[in-house]
């Protein structure tokens, strides 16, 4: 077997590994929405999850449909986001910024460490991903 097709399996696996982990977070987001529904002003924290859960969703179905770098570094950075977003909401209240609103739980539950770590695991193995293809001199777009 040619190196080529190993690193196109070890990539294909990989974007399957950011897709369900995307997928994961996704859902529990928008699972969760109604429960944070009056938390705000303008935007309420049920808006907010309900648009990081669509967001997840659909790049988590995007980063295996398609092989494109764009795509794999969007779907890497709302891995990373939400992941940090969750973690710091448990230890430091964020204040209202704008039409966002305060963004503070100081308490882990089972659905937000689910949400935490599928999205960091999406954030992490896209960085990879993406450092090695960058580091290969490769380009997964077609």
């Amino acid at each position: 077997m040619s190196r080529n097709r190993t690193l196109s399996r070890l990539e294909l696996l990989g974007r399957v590994v950011v897709g369900v982990a995307l997928l994961a977070a996704g859902w529990v987001h928008l699972d969760l929405a109604s429960t944070y529904e009056g938390i705000g002003d303008r935007l309420t924290v049920g808006d907010l999850f309900r648009l990081q859960g669509v967001v997840a969703v659909v790049l988590g179905l995007a980063v295996v449909v398609l092989r494109r770098r764009w795509v794999l570094l969007a779907a890497t950075l709302v891995g990373l986001g939400s992941a940090l977003a969750t973690t710091l909401s448990v230890y430091i209240r964020v204040p209202p910024l704008g039409p966002f609103p305060e963004l503070y739980e100081p308490v882990w539950y089972d659905e937000k460490l689910v949400a935490a770590v599928t999205a960091g695991v999406a954030g992490v193995v896209g960085s990879v991903l993406l450092a090695r293809s960058v580091a290969g001199g490769r380009v997964t777009e077609r």
